[in-house]
């Protein structure tokens, strides 16, 4: 049986109405732009997919300077990051782009293993695309699973990374070695979407229509175009589950062979997030994942630090990609 397939095919003919009245209702009285909203986001700037050896990544780049590769996080996309990226445009050449799986990019089958989701394979893609746009070694930026992505693209490539910030993360080899109830409780999805296709997906589509049934701006229906595909959903649940499994094997490895990651890495967290309620040394964890660790909590941010508190995280991101 392929999960991935039977879980698409029944949640299109079962909800194909639903979710297009449901968007509708979140639509209503909003006119059609001339400009694609991508275009809006990031004046000046040029779209492109990119294929790699693994999928066809969707990118937006732009600005001049230094090359600096921007990761989301789940269930996002390039979009999140449409309140910074303007200004550090002026001092990088910005490559934005959909992961594997989320937004405009493709969305593979993950495998029996959940490989296609690994983070191994993530950053490789990431990697990919840089090169075919000329930039050989990067900054590289990235929120939630992003961070992950660049956390694991250091790592495996330590020429190409020249500097890494990761943004409101914790490593996964940590947080699924030091479970607690609060951890549970605040981040039931890093269990709920282990479980086998297609109960967990089902689930998610439910909630995320209803959410997209209460959007009211662009970006809020852009974010409920995404999450209301079926596909999208599977492939952020593969995510996951190559978390909780072929990831952890991979830290394993680094972790027995004693590898850090070796360029300067600064870890950007929400006071008023989950990870300084569950951790008391946030900045400790991260300092044994590195060489050259520095890091903060931003009083006034939530997980989305892009988004939440923009201004802050662009002083904490240009002070430190700046050479």
């Amino acid at each position: 049986m392929n999960s991935r397939r039977d879980f698409v095919e029944q949640t299109v003919t079962v909800s194909a109405a639903s979710l297009s009245g449901t968007i509708a209702s979140a639509q209503a009285g909003s006119q059609p732009h001339p400009q694609p909203l991508w275009q809006r986001l990031y004046p000046g700037c040029r779209n492109m997919r990119i294929k790699t050896s693994g999928a066809e990544i969707n990118v937006v780049t732009g600005g001049s300077g230094p090359p600096l590769l921007l990761l989301h996080g789940a269930p996002d996309s390039l979009v999140t990051w449409h309140l910074i990226a303007p200004q550090l445009a002026k001092d990088y050449t910005l490559v934005l782009m959909d992961l594997r799986g989320y937004g405009d990019s493709s969305k593979p089958d993950g495998g029996a293993d959940h490989a296609a989701y690994s983070k191994r394979a993530m950053a490789l893609d990431g990697v990919e695309v840089m090169a075919q746009l000329g930039h050989d070694r990067f900054h590289v930026v990235g929120h939630d699973r992003g961070g992950r992505v660049g956390r694991r693209m250091a790592l495996d490539h330590p020429d190409k990374v020249r500097k890494l910030a990761v943004l409101d993360i914790m490593p996964e080899h940590y947080l699924y070695s030091h479970v607690t109830l609060g951890f549970v409780q605040g981040y039931y999805h890093w269990f709920s979407f282990l479980r086998p296709s297609p109960i967990p997906e089902e689930e998610t589509l439910v909630r995320y229509s209803e959410a997209a049934a209460k959007a009211t701006s662009e970006i809020e229906r852009e974010y409920a175009r995404h999450r209301t595909n079926p596909e999208m959903i599977h492939a952020m649940c593969e995510d996951y589950r190559a978390s909780a499994s072929i990831d952890l094997a991979f830290d394993a490895a680094d972790i027995a062979a004693g590898k850090k990651i070796t360029c300067p890495l600064l870890t950007l967290w929400a006071a008023k997030g989950l990870y300084p309620r569950l951790f008391d040394d946030v900045l400790g964890v991260w300092k044994a994942e590195g060489r050259h660790v520095s890091g903060r909590a931003l009083a006034n941010a939530t997980h989305n630090l892009q988004e939440s508190d923009p201004s802050e995280t662009l002083v904490e991101l240009q002070a430190f990609l700046r050479d």
